[in-house]
């Protein structure tokens, strides 16, 4: 069987950080772009929201077919149609086209999920933590870096030109998969609606897929928390930062990618479990730290460093868990798993606005680490339940033997 090992992980990461950014590219432009295409002020969120319904729909339509067909295929396929939505945006001469150009951008933006699923089938069973950690610190830089890209560009050259770039690089990153990487051949012994209804049986009756779904969804929710509130904060008096400015703030997220490749790592050596608990309570303990925004920015800096390592170091864990215990059935788990993401990224965007509306970034903060200290509290029953069935099952093992 083919393998993807040593430099070649890198291009599935490269394929993560250029298909996410077309997600949330929009955020430090948004009201630049709102502007240039007409519309009202309290219509900007549709812009926001479309990537993420689109994603959302992907997860649950497109991810199940990396377990019927070649994974290799269908990157190369999702990446060229994300490509197209970026450049439809792009040229969109209103709202409702660039909305419907980025909804499709976020459609097959969920190549992101399929080659997860790839790197998890193709890599050595010894070196699949570090693979899925790889490639996650690729979906990271895309998440953070696209903030100062599009921060950048935003102010130069324009809001569109964000997308343009975007569109260019999906088209090179499919050919770098095509010229790189093995195809992914598998025989097709399941059909369409049976991968999709196994999702959904997932949810109800594996307690593994239901409790790391739950973390992803808190995990998340705290996470856009920061990211789609922080352009608000600094935004505001005293400090007033513009789109360039504020998009900086993505190099300091950029820590965070150190957080996926050693938790990879620590994943291989058996300790996902463990590191999940210390990371969620280390997201809890930065918001503190975020929340403090008055006279310097510094404690607000050390927080999203802490923030995003241990965000990354719980998602890597996660999906090296359950791509462990679905070898078979990678696409179709990550898939649902990341619906929880999507949910989860969703609820912290909408919430965090209006407990900004209402008490400012003290109440944001306080959600943030309360969607922290949920996913914690989720961790730990699970670990309860799980130490209960492990000692019931010993308990009948030393039954039979008596």
């Amino acid at each position: 069987m083919a393998t993807v090992s040593g430099p070649q992980r890198w291009v599935p990461a490269v394929v993560c950080a250029v298909a996410v950014s077309t997600i949330y590219a929009i955020q430090p432009v948004l009201e630049t772009a709102g502007a240039d295409l007409g519309l009202r002020p309290e219509s900007l969120g549709w812009l926001v929201a479309a990537g993420q319904v689109g994603y959302c729909a992907g997860l649950v339509l497109l991810v199940p077919l990396g377990d019927l067909l070649d994974r290799r295929r269908l990157i190369i396929g999702h990446l060229l149609l994300t490509g197209a939505g970026a450049g439809a945006a792009a040229a969109a001469p209103n709202g409702a086209f660039a909305i419907a150009g980025l909804a499709v951008a976020g459609l097959f933006a969920v190549v992101v999920q399929v080659t997860v699923a790839y790197v998890a089938a193709v890599s050595p069973a010894g070196e699949r933590g570090r693979s899925i950690g790889a490639v996650t610190s690729g979906v990271v830089i895309g998440i953070l870096g696209v903030r100062v890209l599009a921060g950048v560009l935003g102010d130069t050259l324009g809001w569109r030109a964000v997308y343009v770039v975007l569109a260019l690089l999906c088209a090179a990153a499919a050919v770098a998969v095509r010229l790189a990487l093995p195809a992914d051949a598998r025989r097709a012994d399941e059909r369409y609606i049976r991968v999709l209804a196994s999702m959904a049986r997932l949810a109800v009756a594996d307690r593994l897929f239901l409790s790391r779904g739950l973390i992803a969804f808190f995990l998340f929710a705290s996470f856009g928390t920061l990211w789609s509130g922080l352009a608000l904060v600094l935004g505001a008096r005293p400090w007033e930062l513009g789109g360039t400015e504020t998009g900086l703030f993505g190099l300091v997220g950029l820590a965070g990618a150190l957080g996926a490749a050693r938790a990879g790592r620590w994943a291989d050596a058996g300790r996902a479990q463990a590191v999940s608990g210390w990371s969620l309570a280390l997201l809890a303990a930065s918001w503190p730290l975020i929340s403090r925004t008055g006279t310097t920015l510094w404690p607000l800096i050390v927080g999203i460093v802490l923030l995003d390592f241990a965000v990354q170091a719980v998602h890597v864990s996660s999906q090296h868990l359950l791509t462990t215990a679905h070898p078979d059935r990678a696409g179709a788990v990550i898939g649902a798993y990341m619906a929880f993401y999507s949910l989860g990224s969703a609820t912290g965007a909408i919430t965090t606005a209006w407990a900004y509306a209402a008490r400012g970034w003290t109440a944001s903060s306080l959600l943030g680490a309360l969607y922290a200290l949920a996913g914690l509290a989720v961790w730990a029953l699970g670990r309860t339940a799980g130490g209960r069935r492990e000692q019931r099952r010993r308990t009948r093992e030393l039954e039979r033997a008596g």
